[in-house]
């Protein structure tokens, strides 16, 4: 045994990986793995047998002993492990299937978990469609412990890399399968998958699978979908080897803004239902007489055109094709009279932009401006639905297309069409990733400075919102010269709107890697830095410019001449600025050899002591003060001190003529004048703009309350019509009752003419002689027989003052009013008042005397007192003639009582 235990190691390992001993290939197993553990690198030969020959992992994988094929197993993942990734593709081919079947189902905790590492690895060196790929086959095995431990693996790969790393389309397709299968087992590890997926891709997975399932199983998931809901998103847990590199990298680098922005951008976002769904072809299912349709006169027939043109439209993802004739006619129907075909037709371009995406970009200019035109819709389902359609339109292109659209319309005059735009702007604002740059932050922050002094309240907190979500994504810095002009309160409240805006785009422009590029400026400087002295040190000797040489030229006598008056400032002044830094730069080491060295620069440092003894020729000027102080005052001195003692020529400065000199004065004047009258022009400009914004203001409100104005007068003149039309109603009216009352009047006149016309009625009985003289003469005609009654005898004096005072009271509280002699006659109102009706019998007075014959009532009237009434209507053919008797004995019959009852008193 002992020899052939030493045989068996002595074996290559390819040789024992195929021996029919397990315990030989369960020590080769462990063997290969302690081998490829001490290896220093991919390419170590000890690799090369198990890369050339990849079916050995076959039988290691599935060996039939449990034992030796968990130690296989573990060779495998040593193997992936440390042979990268030509190991991977090298031997996934033959070990997926193996795995599953035999490593995945095993009985042992431990052979499951080498199995489960095993694909792990597979996809962390490579990726992961050929695993998935090879998983899915798996699904239909017919035995149920295969499938549900294929499921588990697809959970816990999921789990590890997420859906950004592997594609869950092809695993959501095939879940409606295994929900439906009949081992409970698998259905479970169906809900765990279908729980784990909901984690990364929320509500997006339900597009392609959720219509598969039952309502029972549905209501199931939402269930477990609830405490889901609750989690945080979640995290890549297991990095890809690529993503190990980049972050080696990164923290070798030590490069902590950029390390955040990398995790940043390695956050899982929420996958949207795009990316799961297919492309669905939605050309071929508009009808063949869209276009027919969308040319007819009817709305009807239009709106029923967009209406199957949406419902082809409206799905997650469409597939690109000619949509240009499409694309026009939604454009024209933004023109449409009728609002229903106008939101239908935004409505298809929403679901348009949304299933095309990108491919939507080059249609975005016939469609922005139409849309955009139909802002000025008040109906708020119509600006919603136009909203809708310009949001869907951005996001299919981005900001810089969408920006000269916007900022155009921003200057539309009509308001409506203003405000919507506003808020089209700002929500681009919000939703864009890429910050806009320099240019197009100076065009929106002059156009929304603008629309702050614009008359419309909405307008203006618009702008301001604006100019706050710019500042959050460029920040503080950037926008600081766009508020310069502003007062305190519109800052404040453009501050408050970037405290509160959400965006999703930050301005970079540090993190653009400055210091990588730092290190080898500071070498490269070092480098200059040594060579820039040997520069400095041949640089005095060339003359000093060829200005100075032409000037030199036509007069030999004098270096400087007129010519050379404002134009030789330049050159002094630079030689004199140059010289402090050229002397500090030589440093020590030029200092020993410097009392040889002629040089000017030199005599400025060492003639310094003699400048008091320089400025005479200039006392005159310097009376004037600093201004009359020439460039470069320490340079004239050193360079006319070493004039004499070195041949250079001197520069221009220091041989400037008393003339020259006073006419640079005059320049230099000029200049400060020029310079404080700038000062006062901007002083004065900042000024007349802060009353212009306040003007504006005032204008603004005088503007509201000139409307409020005309709106009151209107109201008040609408008032005063309709009083003047009541007016003239009842002044109509008045008039009518006028006429009225002229025809009633005429009415009574003609029955009084008809009344004295007719005949009196005969009297019905006489009264006895007993009465007294009072109460017969009452009865008697003044006018006719001359206050005599009838049987000759004149009244007594007492009898008399009887008659007249009961004739006064008659005439004042009787209501005889006038009319004539027999004044006691009253009118039946009167009779009314007095409780006398009608019909009501009043017995005559038993006495034997009377006067003048009385009127009484025939015994038919006293028994049909209202046929009088009837016959007075016109219903007889005397109506008139019967109606004056009624009413005359009737009168009579009152004021009988009524002197009666005066001469009892």
């Amino acid at each position: 045994m002992a020899d052939q235990e030493e045989d068996f190691s002595s074996l290559p390992l390819p040789d024992r990986f195929t021996h029919k001993n397990w315990k030989v290939r369960k020590q080769g197993y462990e063997d290969a793995a302690k081998t490829f553990e001490t290896t220093p690198d991919e390419s170590d030969p000890a690799f090369r047998p198990f890369l050339q020959d990849s079916g050995l992992w076959k039988g290691a994988v599935a060996d039939s002993n449990v034992a030796a094929q968990q130690d296989g197993i573990n060779a495998l993942c040593a193997f992936l492990k440390f042979g990268g990734q030509d190991a991977c593709r090298r031997s996934r081919s033959v070990t997926i299937a193996p795995i599953v079947e035999k490593g995945l189902s095993s009985t042992r905790a431990a052979t499951k978990q080498s199995a489960l590492e095993a694909l792990l690895l597979y996809i962390e060196l490579d990726k992961s469609d050929p695993i998935i790929d090879d998983l899915l086959p798996s699904l239909g095995n017919k035995q149920p412990k295969i499938i549900a431990a294929t499921l588990a693996a697809l959970t816990s790969i999921f789990h590890a890399y997420g859906v950004k790393i592997v594609d869950p389309k092809p695993v959501l397709k095939a879940l409606p399968k295994v929900f439906g299968h009949a081992d409970k087992n698998v259905r479970a590890e169906a809900q765990s998958l279908a729980v784990e997926l909901y984690r990364w891709l929320r509500e997006a997975m339900k597009t392609l699978f959720w219509n598969d399932l039952k309502p029972v199983q549905q209501q199931d998931l939402e269930k477990l979908f609830e405490a889901v809901k609750q989690e945080p998103p979640p995290k890549q847990e297991r990095l890809l080897r690529s993503q190990q590199a980049v972050e080696a990298v990164s923290s070798t680098a030590q490069e902590d803004g950029e390390a955040e922005v990398e995790a940043e951008d390695d956050l899982p976002g929420a996958t949207d239902a795009f990316d799961l769904a297919e492309p669905v072809d939605v050309l071929s299912k508009v009808p063949a007489d869209f276009q027919e349709k969308m040319a007819s006169t009817k709305w009807k027939d239009r709106k029923e055109a967009l209406d199957s043109l949406f419902a082809a439209a409206n799905t997650d993802r469409i597939k690109d094709g000619h949509y240009e004739d499409v694309v026009a006619s939604l454009a024209k129907s933004m023109k449409d009279a009728n609002i229903a075909v106008v939101t239908v037709a935004a409505n298809c371009i929403e679901c348009l932009a949304k299933g095309l995406r990108h491919g939507f970009a080059k249609y975005r200019g016939r469609t922005m401006p139409p849309i955009m035109e139909r802002l000025k819709e008040k109906k708020q389902s119509v600006a919603d639905a136009l909203g809708g359609a310009l949001d869907a339109v951005f996001a299919s292109t981005g900001l810089s297309e969408c920006l000269e659209d916007i900022l155009e319309f921003l200057k539309h005059k009509n308001p409506q069409v203003k405000a919507e735009t506003l808020k089209f702007l700002i929500r681009c604002l919000k939703t864009t990733r890429e910050a806009p740059s320099k240019p197009e932050v100076k065009l929106i922050a002059e156009t929304a400075t603008k629309l702050l002094a614009d008359s419309s309240e909405p307008t203006r907190a618009g702008g301001a919102e604006v100019l706050g979500t710019v500042m959050k994504i460029m920040g503080d810095r950037a926008m600081g010269p766009y508020l310069d002009g502003l007062d305190d309160i519109r800052k404040t409240k453009i501050k408050e709107y970037c405290d509160a805006a959400e965006v999703k785009a930050k301005d970079k422009p540090k993190p653009v890697a400055p210091p990588p590029k730092a290190a080898p400026t500071t070498q490269s400087q070092k480098k200059t830095t040594t060579k820039k002295p040997a520069l400095s040190a041949k640089k005095p000797p060339p003359p000093p410019s060829v200005y100075a040489q032409e000037k030199q030229s036509p007069v030999p006598k004098a270096p400087a001449s007129k010519l050379s008056g404002p134009k030789s400032i330049v050159p002094p002044s630079k030689i004199g600025l140059q010289a402090p830094k050229k002397t500090s730069g030589l440093g020590g080491a030029a200092a020993p050899p410097s009392s040889s060295l002629n040089s000017p620069r030199r005599n400025i440092s060492s003639q310094s002591a003699d400048e008091p003894s320089t400025p005479a020729p200039a006392s005159k000027l310097n009376q004037r003060g600093l201004a009359g102080r020439p460039l470069g005052r320490p340079a004239p001195t050193s360079f006319s001190a070493s004039t004499t003692s070195t041949s250079e020529p001197a520069p221009p400065t220091a041989t400037l003529a008393p003339a020259e000199r006073l006419e640079l004065e005059e320049l230099r004047s000029d200049r400060e004048r020029l310079a404080r009258a700038n000062e006062d022009l901007r002083s004065a400009h900042s000024r007349l703009q802060s009353q212009i914004h306040e003007l504006q203001h005032q204008n603004a409100q005088l503007i509201e309350d000139h409307t409020r104005d005309v709106l009151s007068i209107k109201a008040k003149e609408t008032q005063l019509v309709r009083a003047r039309g009541d007016a003239e109603n009842a002044e109509a009216a008045v008039g009518r009752l006028g006429r009225e009352l002229e025809r009633l009047k005429r009415e009574v006149k003609r029955a009084e003419q008809q009344r004295e016309r007719s005949p009196p009625p005969p009297a019905s009985s006489s009264y006895s002689r007993d009465t007294s003289a009072a109460g017969g003469r009452i009865y008697s005609d003044g006018s006719s027989n001359g206050g005599v009654d009838v049987a000759g005898e004149r009244p007594t004096q007492q009898q008399q003052k009887r008659v007249d005072s009961s004739a006064s009271l008659t005439e004042n509280g009787g209501g005889g009013g006038g009319r004539g002699p027999r004044s006691f006659v009253s009118s039946p109102s009167e009779e009314k008042e007095n409780g006398v009706s009608e019909g009501e019998k009043i017995p005559p007075p038993s006495r034997n005397r009377s006067p003048v014959k009385t009127a009484g009532p025939t015994q038919q009237q006293q028994q049909q007192p209202q046929s009088g009434r009837r016959e007075f209507s016109g219903e007889g053919d005397e109506p008139w003639k019967r109606a004056t008797e009624v009413t005359t004995q009737l009168k009579a019959r009152i004021e009988l009582m009524r002197v009666c009852t005066l001469l009892s008193v």
